[in-house]
């Protein structure tokens, strides 16, 4: 091989894992099935669908990753149909499938410690107790990822059961408010993809 082969193979080489360094994971979690379509724990699917909205990218449903897939440059965008306690063996399997570090991933989910509308963008950070999450840290064996909480607030009464809560719809005095927080999350996820 001579000197110019040798260089034209690095550059070649070198762009690849460029491209490769580039590709970001978002993960809208949420619970499959029209049934849980509007209710609290499927934020993450809503704003997956607002980011797309407006794009080119087309649904593909994958049996291998248990997911419906959205294809866009340099990022894929996931909701996985595994159901929310069992979100991490999907999101494994994705990142697993497209050669990229849970660093490179955002993963946008309901949260009840969250005042409804509240965002926070975090890295690093434990489940605190959402099922979800903690499914993908169980299955990746680290919490090395980005998230964005999206608060949904707690029950007004003790008695309401919090994992009952989450799978309620929003009452017509929150829908304003939850949808807002959807638009404001999907604008979030879109600077930090081009900013990543």
């Amino acid at each position: 091989m001579n000197k110019h082969s040798y260089i034209c193979q690095r550059l070649k080489k070198t762009k690849q894992e460029a491209n490769l360094k580039k590709m970001k994971l978002v993960v809208g979690l949420g619970n499959p099935s029209a049934e849980y379509a509007g209710t609290r724990h499927n934020l993450g699917f809503e704003v997956i669908d607002k980011v797309i909205s407006g794009t080119v990218a087309s649904p593909e449903v994958s049996k291998k990753l248990e997911a419906i897939i959205y294809k866009l440059p340099d990022t894929i965008l996931v909701k996985p149909q595994t159901f929310m306690n069992l979100s991490g063996r999907s999101v494994k399997a994705t990142l697993e499938f497209y050669k990229i570090t849970p660093s490179e991933m955002l993963v946008v989910h309901d949260d009840v410690d969250l005042e409804l509308g509240d965002i926070r963008h975090q890295f690093d950070r434990s489940s605190a107790g959402h099922k979800g999450v903690e499914s993908i840290i169980g299955a990746l064996g680290t919490q090395e990822f980005h998230r964005l909480r999206l608060g949904v607030g707690r029950p007004a009464s003790p008695n309401i059961d919090v994992e009952g809560f989450v799978l309620q719809k929003f009452t017509s005095g929150e829908k304003e408010t939850a949808a807002r927080c959807i638009l404001r999350a999907a604008e979030v996820v879109q600077n930090w993809l081009k900013e990543a």
